[in-house]
Formats: C-alpha cells, sequence, structure tokens
C-alpha cells in the first residue's frame, strides 16, 4: 500500500496536520503510514449558512440601480476567492448584517399631564356649548323676573269717562322730586334739598306703534284745566291727586288714551345710571348750577349717576329757555339710558346684567296691571329713541309754555292714529316752538 503523503513533503502541498491530530509524531518514529485517524466532525453549528439581509443601498434591493464600480469590484474579488471560503459559514455570534426588528412607538403624553387621555370629541363640545347657552337664557329671563317682583305697583287708571282704546301704545313717564328713601347724606350728595311731598319735574309721553317711536315732553309749568280744580300748572294735578289725577289731566287736554305707567324718583335716576357704567351727555355750553350740584363743561362726556341727575334738573343755566332746556336735558338722559339698558355688554356682563335688574325695584314704580314683557316692550322703544326715535316738546306758543292750539292739536292727532311718521318736521322740534322761532 502507498504511503500516505504527509504535510509538507511537497513546497505545494497545504499543511492538513490540523485535520489529523498527532500524525507528524507518529510517522517520524517509524509508525505505519496506513494507520486510520479519527476524523473530527464539525458542528452542527459551525456548518449552518446564516441568513443575511442585504444591506440598504445594495444594488439587490433597489431594481433598477447601477451598481458603482467599486461594488462591481468587490463582487469580481468574492468570485474570484475558493469556493471553500465563500461557502466558509459565519460566526454564530455574527449579527453585524442582521436588521434589528421594528420597536412600537411611545405614546407622547399630553402637555396637561393626563398621558393618554383622549381629547373631548366635537359632539362633546357642542353639548357643552348647547348647556352653557341654556344656563345663560334661563340666567336673562330668571333675574328680571326676580327684581320684577319688588316693584312697586301703583294706582294710574283714573274712574269715570276715558279715550277709548287706540292703535299703538302710549307710556306716561314720570319723573318726581320726592326724596323718599334718601338719606340724609344722599340728599346732600345730590343737592335735592329737604322739602316734603312730590311733584313731578319730568312729564312724558312715550307712543310706540307702527311707525316711529316718539318721546314728547310736556313742561311742567304748563297751564291746563286740572279736573275739579280749574286751570292750573299741570305737576299741581300730582301734587292733589297723584298718578291717577295726573292721568285724568293728560287724557282729557290730549285726547291721548294712557295705556301704561312709569314713575322714577331721584335715587333712580341716579341708580339706573351708575349700574349701567355711566351715560354720555353733550351739554351745548358750560353748566355750572349749585342748587343742582352740577358744574361741567360744555362737549359731550361721559357722566356717573350724581352728575347725569344734575345735568337733567338744573334750569337755571339757561336763563332763556328755562325750563324749556331742562325737558331737552331730561329727553336725552332718558334715551342715554334706554341706549346702555338694551346694549349689548349688558348682556354680556353677568355683574352688569344683576345690577341693572337689581336696581330696578329702587328706581320704578310702574302702573298696576304692567307685567315684565309690558316693561321689557317699554325698555326696548326707550332704546330705540335715540337711533331711530322723534324726540320733541308738545307744540308751544311762547316762552310762557302756553300750548299753541293748533299745532299742539295736530300733534295729538297723529299720536292718537298712530301716524307718528307723517309727523312734518316743523311741528316736532326740541323746544316745542316752531322753527320759525328757534331758527
Amino acid at each position: 500500500m502507498a504511503e500516505r503523503p504527509r504535510s509538507g513533503d511537497t513546497p505545494d502541498d497545504p499543511d492538513y496536520d490540523w485535520l489529523y491530530p498527532g500524525r507528524g509524531q507518529g510517522d517520524d518514529q517509524g509508525g505505519t503510514g496506513d494507520q486510520t485517524r479519527p476524523i473530527r466532525r464539525p458542528r452542527p453549528d459551525e456548518t449552518r449558512m446564516m441568513p443575511t439581509q442585504q444591506r440598504p443601498g445594495s444594488a439587490g434591493q433597489q431594481p433598477g440601480r447601477q451598481p458603482s464600480p467599486q461594488s462591481g469590484q468587490q463582487s469580481g474579488d468574492r468570485a474570484a476567492q475558493p469556493a471553500a471560503q465563500q461557502s466558509r459559514p459565519a460566526p454564530a455570534s455574527s449579527s453585524r448584517d442582521e436588521t434589528p426588528p421594528p420597536i412600537a412607538p411611545t405614546p407622547t403624553p399630553s402637555k396637561g399631564g393626563g398621558g393618554g387621555r383622549r381629547r373631548p370629541s366635537w359632539k362633546t363640545i357642542r353639548r357643552v356649548i348647547v348647556v352653557l347657552l341654556v344656563a345663560w337664557l334661563v340666567f336673562l329671563v330668571v333675574v328680571p323676573i326676580m327684581a320684577w317682583s319688588d316693584v312697586s305697583k301703583v294706582d294710574y287708571e283714573p274712574e269715570g269717562e276715558r279715550p277709548e282704546s287706540q292703535p299703538g301704545r302710549t307710556y306716561l313717564m314720570v319723573g318726581t322730586d320726592s326724596r323718599a328713601g334718601l338719606s340724609e347724606e344722599q340728599r346732600k350728595e345730590l343737592s335735592t334739598g329737604d322739602a316734603g311731598g312730590s311733584r313731578t319735574d319730568t312729564i312724558m309721553l312715550l307712543h310706540v306703534g307702527s311707525g316711529k317711536s316718539l318721546l314728547m315732553s310736556i313742561p311742567r309749568d304748563s297751564q291746563v284745566d286740572v279736573p275739579g280744580h280749574g286751570t292750573s300748572k299741570i305737576n299741581a294735578a300730582f301734587a292733589w291727586g297723584g298718578p291717577e289725577l295726573l292721568t285724568e289731566t293728560i287724557e282729557q287736554n290730549t285726547g291721548i288714551r294712557v295705556d301704561d305707567y312709569v314713575e322714577i324718583g331721584m335715587g333712580g335716576v341716579v341708580g339706573l345710571v351708575d349700574a349701567v357704567g355711566g351715560i354720555t351727555v353733550c351739554p351745548t355750553f358750560d353748566m355750572k348750577d349749585k342748587d343742582a350740584g352740577l358744574d361741567i363743561e360744555e362737549g359731550c362726556q361721559e357722566v356717573d349717576g350724581t352728575t347725569a341727575l344734575g345735568y337733567a334738573r338744573s334750569r337755571k343755566t339757561d336763563p332763556q329757555y328755562g325750563d324749556i332746556t331742562r325737558a331737552q336735558h331730561q329727553r336725552e338722559v332718558v334715551g342715554a339710558i334706554g341706549d346702555e339698558v338694551l346694549s349689548v355688554s349688558t348682556f354680556l356682563n353677568p355683574f352688569r346684567y344683576w345690577n341693572l335688574a337689581h336696581a330696578m325695584p329702587d328706581a320704578f314704580a310702574v302702573g298696576k296691571g304692567m307685567g315684565p314683557i309690558d316693561a321689557g316692550r317699554w325698555a326696548l322703544a326707550m332704546s330705540r329713541i335715540g337711533s331711530s326715535g322723534m324726540t320733541c316738546g308738545v307744540p308751544i306758543s311762547d316762552l310762557s309754555v302756553q300750548w299753541d292750539e293748533e299745532r299742539s292739536a295736530e300733534m295729538f292727532d297723529y299720536i292718537i292714529n298712530d301716524q307718528t311718521d307723517d309727523i312734518p318736521a316743523g311741528l316736532c322740534t326740541p323746544t316745542g316752538l316752531p322753527k320759525s322761532v328757534t331758527g
């Protein structure tokens, strides 16, 4: 038998001694060349081909992409290597070519610290909005109803024959100089004096109907026939018989039926103006009246309740027109209050709305039969006076406030028939005098 060559017998023979443990020593010492040596078989883990994945950017992963020259050269080098080396198994511990499994994203906590809480749906938001709107509407309705229960009700409808029902609605508005309810300190602050009794400083008729709202002043010194008392100043009717006699006097001298009655005292004016946060007045001259506690300059300006009351009461600052000018200022104050009462800010500001509603019991006395709905209509009509209504004095013939029989009768007919839109401009003037007199 031919002798098995040993490793290293020829220069080109590779060294395979690592496959035959203990071979070289036995052969050199005369051992037999045919001795069978145990061959160590590789473990399964050493011969198993490990699956590999192409790295991103390789030619095999992106079809249609031309390999770079460098990558082609590397491929040729690998092909030139012996097959034994190309098929040599990768070590089990090698994992550089393996792509790690994807990691699930971690939810980002909300800024409010709520973790994974879900945001409220649009349906839930709408429900909240509806609930808030309903609660707000309930507040707007309930608050004035509660306050209305404390408003004083007075008898104003006279007994006996009265004008028949007429289209539209006419309110008799009276401002009294009553000091009732005012403390000594308040009387000094408001410069009201200590006069007893109650007289009317302000008498107005507010007509609301199919046409423009009309606010007409009646000078308190107007000479009229007072039922049961003969000819006298119209404000004397209130002093003698209260709201009932005043209503009867107006109805008999004008033919206009009074549908509702509203009375406000000095303290009421102050309370209302302060409740709405002040009003704007525009005096046409400087006004300084110690008796009214007034000292303001010409021009539009915002005033509080105390100044507004003095502005409406003062009659000595205008020596020419006196009570006529005062009546104009009273209409101005009434219209300004009406604008503020029904302004958007009143309904959006709960504190202002609350204060205004609770100022009503101390400010007003209304005729029996007038309910909160009627009061709301009156307030709405008042808010329209400054923007789209008409304001004027009862037509008079001279500065003694004597009514002009022809012109006043014409004015009264327009109101009785609810035809305020047809009133000529020369008939409805701020002073009541014809334009030819006032210019």
